[in-house]
């Protein structure tokens, strides 16, 4: 009993190694680097809370930040269906919905620049209080990780849109893997992104 129960054991570990040796190693790096980010937001989240947030400040979260994370959210949205979209050879389609998600994402930086501008107006500076430092701290450092999501999406953009004017090339970027690959890495990396901005709202609107 005790044998069988070792056997299982050892299967599901082995199977759990067996799919790390056999992922990608580009992958495999974009998943380290997502962990890494999280332990760095979520150390800058537990120092945001030990200043008691903005109980004792004169300010409160600005209203675009949560403009910004509808924004964000609804790019995770209109990202999701590219995926879907890649798998029916449909790369004009794919190159809307891409554009979608650049447009959203530009959107998001602009809200996020008004809220730190709101911010300022309310008497936070970055080198004033320590709540308003951490604030603008934690949202820079999100909008610095995700502008380099928003920098391979404007690439794939611009790719998948000159692919789709010819149909030879429409068919080899269809089936190229290392382009399925980008694709998979992108909504992974840009899901990771929309759920990390998510939670940080709402650690600061709690905060707040």
């Amino acid at each position: 009993m005790n044998q069988d129960r070792k056997n299982k054991v050892d299967s599901r570990q082995g199977s759990a190694f067996g799919k790390m040796e056999h992922m990608h190693p580009i992958r495999m790096l974009l998943y380290l680097s997502m962990i890494g980010i999280g332990v760095l937001f979520f150390i800058l989240v537990i120092a945001f809370i030990r200043t008691g947030g903005f109980e004792s400040e004169q300010f409160s979260l600005p209203k675009f930040f949560s403009i910004s994370t509808l924004l964000l959210l609804f790019s995770s949205y209109t990202i999701s269906k590219i995926p879907r979209i890649y798998k029916k050879d449909k790369l004009h389609k794919m190159t809307r919905y891409l554009g979608f998600t650049f447009g959203l994402s530009i959107a998001f930086i602009g809200a996020q620049l008004l809220g730190w501008r709101e911010l300022s107006d309310s008497g936070a500076n970055f080198t004033d209080k320590a709540s308003g430092t951490y604030l603008y701290l934690i949202s820079a450092l999100h909008l610095l990780h995700l502008l380099g999501g928003i920098i391979f999406l404007a690439f794939l953009l611009f790719k998948t849109g000159h692919m789709a004017s010819d149909g030879v090339r429409s068919l080899i970027f269809i089936r190229d893997p290392y382009r399925r690959l980008q694709l998979s890495m992108l909504c992974s990396y840009w899901h990771f992104m929309g759920m990390l901005w998510l939670s940080l709202y709402l650690v600061i609107l709690f905060m707040s």
